[in-house]
């Protein structure tokens, strides 16, 4: 059995780019869109041989794929299905921008086996969206969810990001609950994250960021769990929450520190032993992904410690947190023998469950989720300490 089931697909080309976003992305332009395209395909066939292979999952992120014109998406997918047996694919997601799509694109996907939209939303209020640098207004969201559920796209996930520049926990609640009246399967909400090398970056540094308190923010994420329970849609992630049967598979591959492929400018792939990070300037990735498909910028080798760390600090973002029996069997050593001493201080002040099944965050510890992390990272020489723990590869 192929080790590695799931495939992420960077196309970092916008028609804007908004002001809190640090993926890897560019404005976009007909000519290197389609340039990068060829160079997409030859990085995946130099990686994967042959053709109709099996994978569970398929997410094509950006950016903003649906920002390629038609005749460009059809060549993406193309590709794709030429490379991935579609038919038994489990889970085929694309991100969309609301007002990018139309019918033809909507008809486009759902013909070459698109399974899931994740659909960025981010705020339902059009002064907001002007604010974070969207093109979008709350009209196009109504219309392309329409235009979509006639097209029989049922699994549909919306994202939503608060704690926004001057957002009150008032104007949160309102964004919310007409999100929530869409009845969508799954929703993706954020805190807003002042990352690197954004606009709201330079802003904060220059302190003309207004931002909500913490505390507002803490009661934002309140109302978006109590929201959320009452309409029946799960709290399966930290920032995740389904319908049964709903929850985004491709994610749980992250989540469950499982391998994936990833091809694109700037996207990282997790193999056996390793994290790959591809080039991220444009010309400079499509230069060397058609010259010989592998337009690698660093190979981060990944041992003993780093897996059990990122085990640790991925598989309790879920809300499910990690079955003791299945670290076990995996790594050959107990998880509470390994951190006695953390989990018995976080059972205590009550951001950890610990039961003979799994360990997991509270609701108080979701609310402190990189405090708790931080605890379980390994000192250099704990192999030393624990020879019998084996490796996963």
């Amino acid at each position: 059995m192929n080790l590695v089931q799931s495939v992420y697909i960077h196309i970092p080309f916008c028609q804007q780019i908004c002001h809190y976003c640090d993926f890897v992305k560019f404005f976009y332009n007909e000519k290197l869109a389609t340039q990068y395209i060829e160079a997409l395909a030859n990085e995946m066939k130099m990686n994967i041989p042959g053709s109709k292979n099996q994978m569970k999952t398929i997410y094509i992120g950006g950016g903003t794929p649906t920002a390629l014109n038609i005749e460009q998406l059809r060549s993406l997918l193309e590709i794709i299905n030429k490379k991935f047996d579609i038919a038994k694919c489990e889970e085929f997601t694309i991100e969309v921008n609301p007002g990018d799509l139309g019918k033809d694109k909507i008809n486009l996907l759902k013909a070459f086996g698109v399974s899931r939209i994740s659909f960025g939303v981010q705020v339902m209020d059009d002064q907001m969206l002007k604010d974070l640098g969207r093109l979008h207004k709350v009209s196009d969201v109504y219309k392309t969810v329409d235009q979509l559920q006639q097209y029989g796209f049922t699994n549909i996930s919306l994202d939503l990001i608060y704690a926004l520049p001057n957002q009150t926990v008032e104007q949160f609640q309102k964004s919310l609950n007409e999100a929530m009246t869409f009845d969508l399967p799954h929703y993706s909400t954020y805190a807003l994250q002042i990352e690197p090398k954004t606009v709201f970056f330079q802003r904060h540094k220059k302190g003309v960021l207004p931002r909500p308190a913490e505390e507002e923010e803490v009661q934002m994420y309140e109302i978006l769990k109590e929201t959320m329970k009452r309409a029946k849609v799960d709290q399966y992630e930290i920032s995740n929450f389904a319908k049964p049967g709903y929850e985004s598979k491709h994610n749980r591959t992250y989540w469950s520190n499982e391998y994936y492929y990833g091809f694109g400018a700037g996207a990282h792939g997790y193999l056996p032993g390793k994290r790959i990070g591809n080039i991220r300037p444009l010309p400079a990735y499509i230069k060397q992904a058609l010259n010989d498909g592998k337009p690698i910028l660093q190979v981060e080798k990944v041992g003993m410690k780093e897996q059990i760390e990122e085990e640790m600090f991925l598989g309790m973002r879920m809300v499910k947190g990690i079955n003791k029996s299945d670290f076990k069997k995996k790594f050959g050593f107990s998880l509470n023998e390994l951190y006695k001493q953390p989990i018995k201080d976080f059972v205590r002040t009550g951001l950890l469950i610990d039961t003979q099944k799994d360990l997991r965050l509270t609701n108080q510890g979701m609310l402190l989720a990189n405090r708790v992390f931080e605890k379980f990272l390994l000192d250099d020489d704990f192999q030393e300490k624990y020879p019998d723990l084996v490796q996963v590869y």
